[in-house]
């Protein structure tokens, strides 16, 4: 069976945005956005809520020539994936390999893990909150940022208990750090 891994990029206090919706913040440097590919890499679905959608779709048309070699190669990591985007407003997608869905079905969800030859990964804290709530999510990763924005959209949801056990740890040197937990219970 595939693992359902949600990862985010956030702030110490635990944001993906400031109050403000700005993340320019937490931007990997090109050691994070390696590590980050290394971990794309094995992911074969990417499930997507609408707003997670329309910041990553960037990476079907960006032009990378001249970027960094890790820009290129999550171009192609990106580009290869399947995706799924959950919205009820999405009339159409603008990347391949890719199709909407109009709601979380989490027993679709369970029935896309049990037959995926590949892990899958979920992105964007609200449809991670539903999977989190659901008890689909099998692995949490947090990239923690050197910065506290004090408000904004928490990257995980308020009013659920998730007991974690920690499988790894790395720390980078721009000062980030990344955090992989696996979900012990939901409840």
């Amino acid at each position: 069976m595939a693992r359902l891994i949600y990862a985010a990029i956030t702030s110490l206090d635990g944001y993906v945005n400031d109050v403000d919706g700005r993340f320019e913040w937490c931007a990997p440097d090109e050691e994070v956005h390696a590590y980050v590919n290394d971990l794309e890499r094995e992911i074969g679905t990417c499930l997507y809520g609408r707003r997670m959608y329309d910041v990553m779709v960037a990476w079907e048309t960006m032009d990378t020539t001249g970027e960094p070699a890790v820009m290129q190669d999550y171009t192609a990591i990106w580009k290869a994936a399947e995706k799924v985007v959950y919205s009820t407003t999405l009339a159409e997608v603008a990347s391949e390999r890719t199709r909407i869905e109009r709601s979380f079905d989490p027993d679709a969800v369970r029935d896309l893990k049990a037959t995926a030859d590949r892990d899958l990964s979920i992105g964007g804290p609200t449809l991670a909150a539903e999977a989190l709530r659901a008890g689909l999510v099998d692995e949490v990763h947090l990239f923690l940022n050197p910065v506290v924005v004090g408000g904004g959209t928490a990257a995980l949801p308020e009013g659920l208990r998730v007991d974690l056990e920690l499988v790894d740890e790395h720390r980078f040197a721009g000062g980030v750090v990344h955090l992989r937990y696996r979900v012990a219970s939901v409840g």
